[in-house]
């Protein structure tokens, strides 16, 4: 369950944020969304696949952190174990709000981050925002244009084949079975036989580059598959 209220600094003037990282806070999900403004940043740390949305009608991009529901194999005792954390993740416990054409912070005020007495202070003692804050809302409004992009990149890879379905079978040391599916990924063969007019689009629409960061991210597959190995 959720409780999302817009944040205020008169009824949260004493709200404070735990960051730690841990299956506690909610952070052992075996997915997170993404966006293609992101796609640089996360292609260095995990693989970017995608799924279906729940309507079935259209796909999504998302960070894969598991090869199961509630397994993130970036956790570790010592917290998350990479260099760069998914905003949808680093976001948490807010959420982009709406009023009218507006856009505020709001916050689940029920997410085992919220706590009055430990973690990251939320408004100074005069009333302003603190430099935590300050980041959020700055990483809140480059989610939200990061979004803006989102649909047209979807529609272009749709309309020129690009995305295909795949199953990963994974075997570990212990002989123990994974199967990974209900994912897709870049069709590198259809890339490949894209006509260099619809390449130049691409890329123009800033498109191409977006598609050659998800290429490149699978290359994670290994360590994702060693971190299992190492989870057991």
């Amino acid at each position: 369950m959720t409780n999302n209220v817009m944040l205020n600094n008169v009824d949260h003037a004493n709200l404070r944020v735990i960051t730690q990282r841990g299956a506690q806070y909610g952070d052992n999900v075996m997915t997170c969304p993404t966006f293609p403004a992101e796609f640089r940043d996360v292609q260095a740390h995990y693989p970017i696949v995608f799924r279906q949305t729940e309507d079935g009608h259209g796909y999504e991009p998302h960070v894969l952190l598991g090869f199961q529901e509630k397994e993130n194999l970036y956790l570790t005792p010592q917290g998350w174990d990479a260099g760069y954390i998914p905003m949808a993740m680093e976001r948490l416990p807010f959420l982009i709000g709406r009023s009218g054409e507006q856009l505020n912070i709001h916050i689940d005020l029920d997410s085992p981050r919220v706590s009055r007495t430990e973690g990251e202070a939320l408004f100074l003692a005069y009333g302003g925002v603190t430099p935590y804050l300050e980041n959020v809302n700055s990483m809140l409004l480059a989610i939200h244009e990061g979004l803006q992009g989102l649909q047209p990149f979807i529609a272009a890879l749709r309309e020129h084949n690009l995305l295909e379905s795949f199953v990963a079978d994974i075997e570990l040391e212990d002989g123990s079975q994974n199967r990974l599916y209900g994912f897709h990924t870049i069709n590198e063969e259809q890339l490949m036989r894209l006509p260099g007019s619809v390449l130049e689009s691409l890329s123009r629409a800033g498109h191409l580059q977006a598609i050659y960061m998800v290429v490149a991210s699978l290359s994670n597959f290994r360590g994702l598959i060693e971190r299992k190995q190492r989870h057991g």
